[in-house]
């Protein structure tokens, strides 16, 4: 029986009062695996989580116990692998994220002459059917029954009128809403706007739509820390200090999706930005800026949410008259 491969981790380090290495410190920097600092050079802590989860899984088949050990492996442990993912059944975007993670970490070590070659490069991912992935959005009469779900006279309701709000008009990621503070809502050239912590710390500014203005104002008015430039803007009803979670905003938008009696398969949080992006899209945003507006790295990303060539009201089948 193999042993569980022990994760992954970078080497912390203590600094000195004078700011400066000592011996011993230099010495175990130097020796810091390449390996290691490809893991620790990941900012994102969800992928960091994902690629360590397939990086274990990889270690585990091969029986991988140290991480100097990746410098031996051959394109055909990659292949055995491969078909190991396939024959597991994992949907093909599963399997074609393990492989790029896998290929990421060998461009690492190509990078540091640790290795000669990429042992994971030009293996063949599986195809991706187009609609694969694909989040649910939600039709214009679903997003207003959602945002007028919650009762305007609590607290509460208040609180997930807002909530709502930033989410369908704004197409904010869930950790980008529960990392809003209340100074991240300021004016940019006379026009309100909200500072976002996206994807690898960086920040965009979205101006803010007056559906959200309207609400996050009333919400604050009663909430008690309008005032409190570092409060988070979002937070639980029980008074910490503390910002919503993302579970707390998972279980909100569920909770009020049920009340709304909002039945559409797959539906989650991530569906209120994918409604916010293709409904920008079908009231002719430009692309390039709904990209900006939403924080994609890649302009592909942003055209799984255009869907206006597949509208149902453009079907040849409404022209059809007898």
């Amino acid at each position: 029986m193999k042993n569980t491969p022990e994760p992954i981790t970078a080497v912390s380090v203590q600094e000195s009062p004078s700011w400066t290495l000592t011996a011993a410190q230099f010495h175990q920097l130097a020796a810091v695996p390449a390996e290691t600092e490809w893991f620790a050079n990941l900012d994102n802590p969800r992928t960091r989580r994902a690629y360590q989860v397939d990086l274990q899984d990889f270690m585990a088949f091969t029986g991988i116990q140290r991480s100097e050990q990746f410098r031996i492996v051959t394109r055909a442990h990659v292949l055995a692998w491969r078909k190991t993912l396939e024959d597991r059944a994992l949907s093909g975007a599963t399997i074609r994220r393990k492989l790029a993670a896998l290929s990421s970490l060998f461009e690492y070590l190509c990078e540091k002459n640790a290795v000669d070659f990429n042992p994971a490069k030009g293996a063949k991912r599986p195809r991706v059917d187009s609609n694969e992935g694909k989040t649910p959005a939600l039709g214009d009469h679903q997003a207003r029954a959602l945002l007028d779900a919650p009762d305007p006279e609590t607290l509460k309701g208040k609180r997930d009128r807002a909530l709502l709000a930033v989410l369908l008009y704004h197409g904010l990621r869930r950790e980008e809403l529960c990392l809003l503070k209340v100074r991240d809502i300021h004016d940019r050239r006379g026009v309100p706007h909200l500072r976002i912590h996206g994807k690898g710390n960086k920040l965009r500014y979205v101006p803010l739509h007056p559906g959200s203005a309207e609400r996050i104002h009333a919400y604050l008015e009663v909430a008690g820390h309008g005032a409190a430039a570092d409060a988070p803007l979002f937070q639980p009803l029980r008074v910490t200090g503390a910002a919503i979670t993302a579970d707390g905003v998972y279980k909100c938008v569920l909770v009020y999706a049920a009340q709304a009696k909002i039945k559409v398969e797959g539906f989650g949080v991530h569906s209120l930005r994918a409604t916010a992006a293709t409904n920008a899209l079908e009231h002719e945003a430009d692309i390039a800026k709904v990209q900006e507006w939403l924080g994609h790295a890649n302009i592909a990303t942003t055209r799984i949410y255009d869907r206006r060539k597949s509208r149902p009201e453009d079907s040849p089948t409404f022209k059809v008259a007898y």
